[in-house]
């Protein structure tokens, strides 16, 4: 049987209660996105691990606080986090200090600020979530050809066996059509959504 996923407030809730499976939701809806985000930024498994860790230590303190009020996903607040938290391990690894890009999130005594961050993350949710409606609109066999090249990375000779082109050049040509019709629905949804 499925476990019922918890909204935003009820992971925040469980987290400051102890709730293991809010912990776990939490855990695994945000773990991969932090780590291949540290290790795209130079770290490794066991760096993208602790910092995840740190971060998810960082939340818990804030969702006991009774004053502190998230305007975000948790997701969203947890990758600020971990970014701010492996840009200042990157600046301490060195012994000279780096200039944090001004997105990392400063503590100025005040209460963690990653406005930009949480900002920037939600836009590209937004983005994803717009894709994903226009991949489904596009229809078949275009949303599973450009799934294989761009998520799969398959190369132009696997798509063309895959999908029944009898060259690389063909299966190239029809990804270059349904790339322009994702284009049209994409855009074309964007403005109807007001982005």
């Amino acid at each position: 049987m499925n476990k019922p996923l918890y909204t935003e407030q009820q992971l925040l809730s469980g987290l400051a209660l102890g709730d293991r499976e809010a912990t776990e939701q939490i855990y695994l809806r945000n773990c991969d996105t932090v780590t291949n985000w540290i290790l795209k930024n130079g770290g490794d498994g066991t760096d993208a691990a602790d910092i995840f860790q740190e971060a998810m230590v960082v939340l818990f303190g804030k969702a006991q606080s009774e004053d502190f009020r998230l305007t975000c996903r948790v997701g969203t607040y947890l990758f600020a986090v971990s970014k701010h938290l492996w840009y200042k391990k990157l600046q301490r690894a060195q012994k000279q200090p780096i200039h944090l890009p001004d997105s990392a999130g400063i503590d100025n005594g005040k209460d963690w600020a990653y406005e930009d961050d949480i900002k920037a993350q939600e836009e590209r949710e937004g983005h994803y979530e717009q894709l994903n409606a226009a991949l489904q609109q596009l229809g078949e066999p275009c949303s599973s050809l450009l799934k294989a090249f761009y998520q799969h990375d398959k190369s132009m000779q696997e798509i063309a066996s895959a999908f029944g082109y009898t060259n690389p050049d063909n299966a190239k040509t029809q990804k270059y059509k349904c790339l322009a019709r994702l284009r049209k629905i994409f855009y074309g949804s964007g403005a109807k959504m007001g982005n």
